[in-house]
């Protein structure tokens, strides 16, 4: 993806530095708040699904605190983030219905992403608040995350949401430029970088520790967020939030800040993870027509095809689909366990309410979560 094709994303994650929040650390900088609100209503206007991750908890509770500086203690850490994330999220709220937008807050911890099962409860969470057309509004967890499962940094977040949710665009704002090919505060002939593929060695070199101290990241955890952001074939920009107008500016490909370029296509990556990078755990024999469509049509799978199930498995789980011969044809992530697989096997998906006493998808595995083999 260019600069040019950004405009095409349908769904973006915005990740807002804690400096840029709270003014420095002087407590929330509500009119720049506002603005930043006001472009991500600009884009959901567009059609364009918007996720907000957000720093700025810990900083915020410093300010009404009155801390001089971070906390180096865990408890204390978390008290701050406790009373800071009451006054953020709803300066968020407020300024998202000034434009008639509902905010959602959804607070993670590491063990959520890590876990396939919370992992897939916190995806069909946020896509569902996304088809109600409510804006997430995303923070870690800080008020009870211990150091073994804390994300470390917001830009680590912005980037697992992306995977979860599948974005095409990750917006890391923060306060500085971009990203430099050497540190502007030390060398006057230090050159933004406007693009960059995300493997490229020079990132190791210039990416540098956090400036003001407020947050945990600085470009070095940017340029790793980027990365794990290409993973799943999203594209990254980290941007000054200063510039005015900036988030529609860099969604109509201005030339703003760092573009780190992933180096494979969302549908690509997601693919290749499904056909390579996960164990299998069961197989479903399917009926010649379940083959057909799924090998001519390009379509989910559907339950009412399944002849028989193999295995035993969990939603989620990545399971082999098989033709009446055996052969492996397709492989992908499925919606539902073994045990209800069984029960709903050549059903159609108008009976699983009454089959399983819950009707989640209708499709077995979704086609955006299935690789021809």
């Amino acid at each position: 993806m260019s600069r040019s094709e950004f405009s095409q994303a349908q769904r973006v994650v915005v990740k807002i530095g804690s400096s840029l929040l709270t003014d420095g650390g002087r407590g929330l900088n509500r009119r720049a708040i506002a603005g930043w609100v006001a472009q991500m209503a600009a884009l959901k206007r567009q059609g364009v699904d918007v996720v907000l991750v957000s720093s700025g908890s810990v900083a915020e509770g410093m300010s009404r605190l009155k801390l001089k500086a971070r906390p180096k203690t865990l408890h204390e850490l978390q008290a701050a983030a406790s009373v800071g994330q009451m006054g953020l999220v709803r300066r968020f709220e407020d300024e998202f219905q000034v434009h008639g937008l509902l905010a959602a807050q959804v607070l993670l911890t590491h063990d959520d992403l890590s876990d396939r099962q919370r992992y897939l409860n916190a995806r069909s969470t946020l896509l569902t608040l996304l088809d109600f057309g409510a804006v997430p509004v995303i923070n870690e967890n800080d008020a009870v995350a211990t150091e073994e499962i804390r994300f470390g940094d917001n830009d680590t977040l912005g980037a697992l949401v992306a995977n979860l949710v599948e974005a095409d665009l990750l917006i890391i704002l923060t306060d500085q430029t971009g990203l430099f090919d050497a540190n502007p505060s030390l060398n006057p002939n230090a050159r933004l970088i406007s693009s960059i593929s995300v493997n490229d060695s020079l990132l190791d070199e210039v990416a540098g520790d956090s400036i003001s101290g407020l947050g945990r990241g600085g470009m070095y955890t940017k340029v790793r967020a980027a990365r794990l952001a290409a993973r799943s074939g999203a594209s990254t920009v980290i941007v000054s939030g200063k510039i005015e107008n900036v988030i529609p500016a860099v969604f109509d490909g201005a030339d703003l800040g760092t573009y780190l370029i992933p180096n494979i296509a969302p549908l690509a990556a997601r693919k290749q993870w499904l056909a390579g990078q996960l164990q299998l755990k069961g197989s479903v024999l399917l009926d010649d027509g379940a083959v057909k469509i799924l090998k001519d049509a390009g379509k989910s799978l559907l339950a009412v095809g399944v002849k028989s199930v193999q295995g035993s498995f969990k939603r989620g789980d990545l399971v082999s689909c098989l033709d009446l011969h055996g052969h492996e044809i397709a492989r992908g992530l499925i919606n539902y366990g073994s045990e209800d697989t069984n029960k709903i096997a050549g059903k159609p998906s108008s009976e699983f309410e009454s089959l399983l006493g819950y009707a989640d998808e209708d499709e077995l595995i979704h086609r955006d979560n299935l690789v021809l083999v």
